[in-house]
């Protein structure tokens, strides 16, 4: 029994990586073309619309009920994205902004270890939830634009920073399946299955990822050593994002945020770690003066 049993287990994750590998060999190609290709005014507007989506499930996750009610919280998100449009030339709004999504996120740290915190379904955790979400969208929009528009290789750096949570997501997968087996979880009051061989897996795959690419792009000597400690701390801060999301489906008793993707759940699973990842980006970009 105990065999089959495995062997049904084992059957379901091979059926489940596949679905997994098909849904990005069809999506990572469009989104590559997308990222590259579109002038930032035009990618600007996809990616509020791709972050909006997002935050209609994370409404869900909240603890709102209503759809006309998350709609009018929809509303104030899409209105904030465009007002901040208007003022994108400010030479200090968006840093600012960019700044407090990363403070959000270091706030988000002591929230996953406190996890039981905010569980009730309550209308003040329910609000406090919303409030996260705000810091979790609004800060990763401006970060992904103000990185997409840089003068310099901006695009380039956009997909490089995509790139650089997709390297770390499937080192972490194939370092915690072949090497995790038993060993010290990260966080299995959240997420049971990451540990911290998958942890240092992803470190290794997307600091080599950034290597090459730093030395494509014609970053050398200590500005590239700066450019793989803020891949480090970009990838952290990206685990930390799955994580807050794992939280928030725990406290509303769900699998996934959604099932938009087969085999990848809803668009919030697969961008808890985008939005955590771009603040910490874009500001390390900023300070390496690239």
């Amino acid at each position: 029994m105990h065999g089959l049993r495995y062997s049904h287990e084992q059957a379901l994750e091979n059926a489940m990586l596949r679905q997994r590998v098909i849904t990005a060999l069809v999506l990572a190609p469009l989104t590559i073309l997308l990222i590259l290709l579109l002038p930032t005014s035009a990618f600007a507007c996809l990616l509020a619309m791709a972050f909006l989506a997002a935050a209609w499930e994370w409404t869900r996750l909240a603890g709102m009920k209503s759809r006309v009610t998350r709609g009018v919280a929809l509303g104030v998100v899409l209105i904030a994205f465009v007002a901040l449009w208007m003022f994108r030339a400010s030479t200090w709004l968006w840093p600012a902004l960019i700044a407090a999504g990363v403070a959000g996120w270091l706030l988000a740290c002591v929230w996953l270890r406190h996890f039981a915190f905010a569980a009730a379904p309550t209308p003040e955790n329910r609000n406090l939830k919303l409030l996260a979400g705000a810091f979790v969208v609004v800060p990763a929009w401006v970060a992904g634009v103000s990185i997409h528009q840089a003068p310099s290789y901006g695009h380039v750096w956009f997909f490089l920073a995509m790139l650089l949570v997709w390297a770390a997501d499937t080192g972490a997968y194939f370092a915690g399946s072949y090497f995790g087996k038993g060993k010290r979880k990260l966080a299995p009051q959240i997420s049971p299955g990451k540990t911290w061989v998958g942890v240092y897996g992803a470190f290794a795959t997307s600091a080599l990822v950034i290597a090459v690419a730093g030395w494509l792009l014609d970053v050398h000597d200590l500005r590239l050593l700066g450019l793989i400690v803020v891949t480090i701390v970009t990838v952290a801060s990206s685990i930390v994002g799955d994580l807050l999301e794992s939280l928030m489906k725990r406290h509303a008793n769900v699998k996934d945020s959604g099932a938009l993707f087969p085999g990848h759940g809803g668009l919030l699973d697969r961008l808890d770690s985008v939005f955590a990842a771009l603040p910490v980006f874009a500001l390390g970009k900023l300070l390496l003066g690239l």
